[in-house]
């Protein structure tokens, strides 16, 4: 690699991540290119890597980057407030600002990027090719939306702001949680947990967590050590009577179903909602089967369920904001950090194809992580 190419992780085929040497692109007026410093992994990028979300072919994966501003171009420098210099956060998607879904707010389906057209799923045939986290450098074209990153917020942390900003908007602005609101979390991995959080910062009085089996026993002990009033192991324990026992009423205000493969979860949700209640549900089954699950429920509690897809950039700032004030422990959170060369073992196990237990936030960096010293932000 000369210092005009970057590096690359490119998904060729399932489990098969080869690295590229890419030329860096020529940067214009309105475009820019960032240096990653770190880039989130969730279920999408295990899945991606495990061939259960299929790619577009070849394509460089990574959709929650954090980096520095290497190069920009002027009218881009200006149209997203940053400098050479600066850390930014990247949102996943690109919005055209000029189309009547971006100008009415729902920027996720611009016509002209939409879902098709999100970082970390471009083909890798398409210039410049740097379209995603796993890299050393990553394109941003001139549609990309940035936030920038509080001083002294170490960027593998920061990394944090895409499933905290779901749980802000999936635990609190989509139901409209407000103080005194009583709420179930179902799922108990890192956007639960950001749920949880989210809630709690809403002013909830009372928020329960649920996971199941061993292998979310540590995530369960975590969701107590953010606030938690309740945890409930599902594979033993009737979420909505322990709710119940718990809160002496009828059932949550609000619930947020964030579980991944969890059939019975959807039964569950509508099993521990009081009547008129609010479910989001944001987890995907990943198959039709629905046990325990009772249609009829929903007409006799008249709840209303709400479909959640991504965030966006207002539940981004908030999150990054509640971050850099260190009210909560997300430093401390147990992860794994990996380089190039030992991202491919830490994507099997988070798909649990290895005897380890995966870590709660995983974290790819193309440097040696060094964790840097933090100070809260003072409010």
């Amino acid at each position: 690699m000369t210092s005009t190419d970057a590096t690359a992780l490119v998904l060729e085929a399932p489990r098969q991540l080869v690295a590229h040497d890419v030329a860096l692109p020529v940067i214009g007026d309105d475009d820019g290119l960032l240096r990653v410093e770190a880039c989130g992994l969730c279920g999408t990028d295990h899945e991606q890597f495990a061939g259960v979300l299929p790619g577009p072919g070849p394509f460089v994966p990574g959709h929650e980057s954090v980096g520095i501003i290497e190069r920009v171009g002027e009218r881009a420098a200006a149209r997203w407030g940053v400098v050479s210099g600066d850390r930014v956060a990247v949102e996943v998607f690109q919005s055209c600002g000029a189309c009547d879904r971006c100008r009415a707010g729902p920027y996720r389906r611009c016509r002209r990027h939409g879902l098709g057209d999100m970082y970390g799923f471009i083909p890798f045939a398409k210039e410049p090719g740097l379209w995603g986290g796993y890299a050393s450098h990553q394109y941003l074209a001139p549609d990309s939306m940035l936030l920038r990153v509080p001083d002294g917020l170490d960027p593998v942390v920061a990394t944090l702001f895409n499933p905290l900003g779901a749980g802000i908007r999936w635990g609190v602005t989509m139901p409209g949680t407000s103080a005194g609101d009583t709420v179930a979390v179902l799922g108990s991995g890192l956007r639960g947990l950001c749920s949880l959080v989210a809630a709690k910062e809403a002013g909830a009085s009372f928020v329960m967590v649920t996971g199941f089996g061993e292998r979310d026993r540590p995530r369960l002990e975590w969701a107590s050590k953010l606030g938690a009033d309740l945890v409930v192991d599902v594979s033993d324990t009737d979420p909505s009577a322990a709710f119940r026992s718990a809160t002496g009423s009828s059932g949550a205000d609000i619930v947020i179903d964030v579980t991944a493969k969890a059939p019975a979860a959807l039964g569950q949700a509508v099993d521990v909602a009081r009547s008129g209640a609010t479910i989001v549900l944001a987890g995907t089954r990943g198959r039709d089967e629905t046990p325990g699950f009772r249609p009829d429920l929903i007409v006799f509690k008249e709840l209303r369920l709400l479909g959640a897809l991504g965030v966006d950039v207002d539940a981004y700032r908030a999150a990054l904001a509640l971050l850099a004030s260190g009210r909560y422990p997300f430093a401390d959170l147990a992860r794994e950090v990996a380089g190039f060369d030992a991202l491919p073992e830490l994507l099997a196990t988070m798909a649990g194809e290895t005897d380890r237990h995966p870590p709660l936030h995983g974290v790819f960096t193309p440097t040696p992580f060094t964790p840097t010293p933090f100070t809260p932000t003072r409010e």
